[in-house]
C-alpha cells in the first residue's frame, strides 16, 4: 500500500488551509455585495474574464481526466486528446453564438430558456432530467473516481475520502459562486502546476529509460518507439476505431459531444452568465487556451507509462484481475514522485477533483432552487429563503452522493466511460432542441419535446439494434465494426450523430406542420449585431484555431 511522507501531508495541508482561508476572505469581502439569489448563484457582474476561465477549466477537469484520459492515453494513445482539442474548437463557437443569445434575452438557468421558448412543461421535464442526472452521474461519478485515486495514492481508507472530498467541495460551495469562481483560480494553478510536474517526471522516466536525459528527448523517444500512440485518426483497422472512429472526431458525433456539454449544460455555461458580453467571451476564450495544454497533463503521462511498461516496468502495478487496468497508469506515476512534489501532485488532483464537485453541487443547486421550488414549490419565496434553499440543496445532494456511488459499480465501467454512455442517450436530443430553438424561431414545443424523448428512445435502439439486425453494409462507410463475436456495431460517437440527424429532421417536419396549422412559438430576441467580434477575441480565436488545426495535421 502507497503512503504519503509527511512533508507530502505538509504540501497538502497548506494547500487546504490557503483554499478555505482564500474562500472565506472573498466570502467575507462580498457578502455585503450579496443582495439575491442570482447574486449567490451566478455572482453576478463580480467574476473577471480570467477568473471564468480559470472556474470553467477547473469544473470540467476532474478525476475522469487525470486517470481516465491517463488511462486512455496508456491504452489508445494522443488521439483522446481530440475531446481537449475540438473541446477548444466548441468553446469559439459557444463564445460567439450561443453567450450572446442567453446574456441578450436574460437567461440565467437552462430550464428557465427552455421556458421562454418553449413551455414550462419542457422546462420541468429537462430541470427533473437534469438533476437526476447531475446528481447521480456527474456528482457520484466525480466523487467515487476521486476518493478511488485519492485512497490508492494516499493509503487513506476509501470511505474517508468520500467524506473528506465532500465536506471540502461543501466548504467552498457554500460561499456561492464568487468564491467557487476566485477559488477555482487557485486550484486550476495547483491543477496546472501539479500536473506538469507529473509530466515532466514522467518524460524524464522514459528518457532515462533509454539512456539520455531531458523531457524533449523522453517525448521524441515515446514518438518512435510508441508510434502508433501518436494517431489522432483512426482508420477502421484500429483496435480502438469504436471509441474514437476516424473522421467522426472531427465533422460528426465529437462535435455534438461538445457542444452539447459546452454550450447548453448549467453546470459549464453557468460561470459565464453573470457577467457581460465581453467578459464572458474572455473568459470562454482564455477557457480554450487552457484545454489545448490539457492534454500535456492528462495524456502524455498515460502513453510514457504504456512506453515503460512495454519496456518491463510496472508489470505487477498494472494488473487487475489477471488483465492490465490502463487507470493505474497515472496513480502509479504518482506515487513515484519525489516527497513534496508528491504532496503537491496530490494537492493538484485533489482540486481538479473538489473543484468539480463544487461547481456541480452548485448547478444542482441553482437549478433545483430556481427552476423548481421557486416554481412550483413556493412561489412566494424571498430572497434569503432561496439563498437558504440553494445551501441545503447542495448538502443535501452531496450526501446523497456520497451514499449511492459506491453502489453504482463506477470503478468496473471506467469514470470517462461511464460519464459519457449515460450523457450520450440524452445529448443529441438535447443539443438538437437548443439548437433549433436559438435558431429557428418556427421551433414547437411538441418539436422539442420530440427531440427530447424520441432522442432518448432513438439512442437505446440504436444500442441495442445490432443484436437484431445485420448492420455490415454499414461497415464499408466506416459506420459499423465487427466486434469479438463477429456482430457489426456502431460506434458511440457515430451513434449519436445519427440521432441528431433524426432528431433535426423530426423536429422540423413537426414544427412546419403544426405553425402551418396555426400553432405559435415563442422565439427568443436575436439580431446578426448580437455575434460581431471585438479585433482582440478574433485574434485570438485564429491563434486557438491554427493551433488546433497544426496539431491535427502534425499528428494526424
Amino acid at each position: 500500500m502507497q503512503t504519503l511522507a509527511s512533508k507530502d501531508y505538509i504540501v497538502f495541508f497548506l494547500y487546504f488551509v490557503i483554499i478555505v482561508g482564500y474562500g472565506f476572505w472573498i466570502y467575507n469581502k462580498k457578502k455585503k455585495e450579496q443582495t439575491s439569489s442570482k447574486d449567490y448563484f451566478l455572482a453576478e457582474g463580480s467574476l473577471t474574464w480570467w477568473a471564468i476561465g480559470a472556474s470553467l477549466i477547473a469544473s470540467n477537469i476532474s478525476a475522469e481526466q487525470f486517470i481516465g484520459m491517463s488511462g486512455s492515453g496508456f491504452k489508445m494513445g494522443l488521439a483522446i486528446a481530440t475531446y481537449e482539442w475540438i473541446g477548444a474548437a466548441t468553446l469559439v463557437i459557444v463564445a460567439i453564438f450561443f453567450m450572446p443569445v442567453y446574456l441578450k434575452n436574460k437567461i440565467f438557468t437552462m430550464p428557465q430558456y427552455l421556458n421562454e421558448r418553449y413551455n414550462s412543461n419542457v422546462a420541468m421535464i429537462m430541470a427533473v432530467f437534469w438533476l437526476l442526472l447531475y446528481v447521480l452521474v456527474n456528482l457520484t461519478s466525480i466523487l467515487y473516481l476521486g476518493a478511488l485515486a485519492i485512497s490508492s495514492i494516499s493509503g487513506l481508507n476509501l470511505t474517508f475520502c468520500m467524506v473528506f472530498l465532500a465536506f471540502f467541495a461543501v466548504m467552498i460551495t457554500l460561499g456561492g459562486m464568487k468564491v467557487i469562481g476566485y477559488t477555482d483560480v487557485i486550484q486550476v494553478f495547483f491543477l496546472i502546476l501539479g500536473g506538469l510536474i507529473t509530466t515532466y517526471l514522467a518524460l524524464n522516466l522514459v528518457s532515462e529509460e533509454f539512456g539520455t536525459t531531458g523531457v524533449i528527448n523522453g517525448f521524441n523517444l515515446m514518438t518512435t518507439h510508441a508510434n502508433d500512440h501518436f494517431h489522432m485518426i483512426f482508420n477502421k483497422s484500429n483496435p480502438n476505431y469504436m471509441d474514437l472512429p476516424g473522421l467522426s472526431v472531427l465533422i460528426g458525433g465529437m462535435i455534438i459531444i461538445n457542444l452539447n456539454y459546452w454550450g447548453c449544460n448549467q453546470y459549464i455555461t453557468q460561470r459565464a452568465l453573470g457577467a457581460d458580453l465581453k467578459t464572458a467571451r474572455g473568459g470562454i476564450l482564455f477557457a480554450a487556451f487552457l484545454k489545448l495544454l490539457m492534454p500535456i497533463i492528462v495524456v502524455l503521462p498515460g502513453i510514457a507509462a504504456y512506453v515503460l511498461y512495454q519496456n518491463g516496468h510496472f508489470h505487477t502495478e498494472m494488473l487487475q484481475d489477471g488483465s492490465v487496468n490502463p487507470d493505474r497508469a497515472y496513480p502509479i506515476l504518482l506515487n513515484l514522485l519525489p516527497v513534496g512534489l508528491k504532496g503537491l501532485s496530490f494537492a493538484a488532483l485533489t482540486a481538479a477533483i473538489v473543484a468539480s464537485l463544487a461547481g456541480k453541487a452548485n448547478s444542482i443547486a441553482t437549478i433545483f432552487t430556481l427552476d423548481v421550488y421557486k416554481t412550483k414549490l413556493n412561489v412566494a419565496a424571498d430572497e434569503k429563503k432561496l439563498v437558504t434553499i440553494g445551501k441545503l440543496t447542495i448538502v443535501v445532494a452531496m450526501l446523497i452522493a456520497v451514499v449511492v456511488a459506491p453502489l453504482l459499480g463506477i470503478d468496473k465501467k471506467g469514470g470517462f466511460q461511464y460519464i459519457q454512455e449515460y450523457t450520450g442517450f440524452v445529448s443529441p436530443g438535447v443539443f438538437a432542441m437548443f439548437l433549433l430553438g436559438f435558431f429557428w424561431k418556427k421551433t414547437t414545443s411538441n418539436a422539442a419535446l420530440f427531440a427530447t424523448i424520441g432522442g432518448f428512445l432513438f439512442s437505446i435502439i440504436f444500442k441495442f439494434m445490432p443484436a437484431f439486425v445485420d448492420l455490415s453494409f454499414l461497415n464499408p462507410m466506416g459506420f459499423a465494426v465487427q466486434n469479438a463475436n463477429g456482430v457489426f456495431e456502431i460506434p458511440f460517437i457515430d451513434r449519436m450523430g445519427f440521432v441528431f440527424l433524426i432528431c433535426i429532421i423530426g423536429m422540423y417536419i413537426l414544427s412546419m406542420f403544426e405553425t402551418s396549422n396555426g400553432v405559435q412559438t415563442n422565439g427568443l430576441e436575436i439580431d446578426k449585431t448580437m455575434f460581431k467580434m471585438t479585433p482582440s477575441f478574433t485574434v485570438g480565436m485564429l491563434v486557438i484555431l491554427s493551433v488546433i488545426a497544426a496539431l491535427y495535421t502534425i499528428f494526424w
